[in-house]
C-alpha cells in the first residue's frame, strides 16, 4: 500500500543526517542498501501478523556506501509479511486501521523533522 501526500516524495537530505532522523522515529536502514538506493524499515505486530512501514530513496549525489551522499525519497509503503515468502504492498491487502494509524503518525513526525533539515 503507497501512502500518499505525506509531504517526504521527492524531498533530498544527506544520508548521514537522515540515517539519524530515522533510527529516532524508529526507521532501520541495517543492511538495506546498495550503492544507489536505501530502505528503512519499522515492524509492526499485530496479533501474529507483521506489517513493515517502509520509507524507501536512492542516491542523487554520491553513493551510499561511500563517505557522502545526497538521498531522494520515495513514496513510503505499508506491506504486510508473509514467510517465507516476504513482504507484499498490493491494494488487495488488508491492513488493520490502527497499523495504518500508527503508520501515519511516524510518517508525520518524520516530515516534520525533515522539514528543517532537507536540501
Amino acid at each position: 500500500m503507497r501512502i500518499e501526500d505525506t509531504g517526504l516524495e521527492g524531498l533530498t537530505i544527506e544520508l548521514s543526517r537522515l540515517d539519524l532522523i530515522m533510527e529516532d522515529i524508529g526507521l532501520v536502514r541495517a543492511d538495506q542498501w546498495d550503492y544507489e538506493r536505501v530502505t528503512y524499515d519499522r515492524k509492526i505486530e499485530v496479533k501474529g501478523d507483521v506489517f513493515y512501514l517502509r520509507v524507501q530513496g536512492y542516491a542523487v549525489e554520491g553513493d551510499v556506501g561511500g563517505r557522502y551522499a545526497v538521498i531522494k525519497l520515495l513514496t513510503p509503503l505499508l506491506g504486510k509479511h508473509y514467510y517465507p515468502h516476504g513482504v507484499e504492498y498490493g491494494e488487495g491487502e488488508h491492513f488493520p486501521t490502527g497499523v495504518i494509524n500508527t503508520s501515519k503518525k511516524l510518517l508525520n513526525q518524520l516530515s516534520e523533522a525533515l522539514k528543517n533539515v532537507s536540501i
